[in-house]
């Protein structure tokens, strides 16, 4: 497997079978109890919902998606008016909806290693380049918009 192939959505699959072994196999107590645990289901949706409006929006652009590659516009309208990392946002979201809905305490562990993992690898990489490539516009919208909300 090349390191083009450990991409985010790479963790992000891994890390829901994770969460989910978690809660079966290391439970660690439970927090949310049913029906409040149903919960989950908006996070969940939330996060569908934000992941395809930041593809469209990368679509419409005519812009790469891959973050190892050069972007061709900076996107800063729609649900970049709220995160400079909707997709990212996303995977976090759904992580934590799942674990709400699991009800457990574990599998919230995986929210929390995707949340890390993106923050502390990804995103500086993206910003290194978003910086390199747009300059002063890229520097004005990242003091307009947070980097998760």
């Amino acid at each position: 497997m090349n390191e083009k192939s450990w991409m985010p959505p790479f963790y992000f699959k891994w890390l829901v079978v994770i969460a989910v072994v978690l809660h079966f196999l290391l439970p660690l107590g439970r927090l949310i109890p049913f029906p409040f645990s149903l919960i989950g289901f908006i996070f969940m949706g939330m996060a569908v919902y934000v992941v395809v409006a930041a593809d469209r929006a990368f679509t419409a652009a005519n812009t790469t998606i891959k973050p190892y590659e050069t972007p061709t516009a900076l996107l800063i309208e729609g649900v970049y008016r709220w995160t400079r990392n909707p997709m990212y946002l996303a995977m976090v979201l759904f992580l934590a909806g799942l674990a709400i809905l699991l009800g457990t305490f574990s599998p919230f562990l995986s929210a929390a290693a995707m949340f890390l993992l993106l923050d502390r690898k990804f995103i500086p990489h993206e910003e290194r380049i978003l910086s390199k490539e747009f300059g002063d516009q890229f520097l004005a919208y990242k003091k307009r918009v947070r980097r998760w909300i």
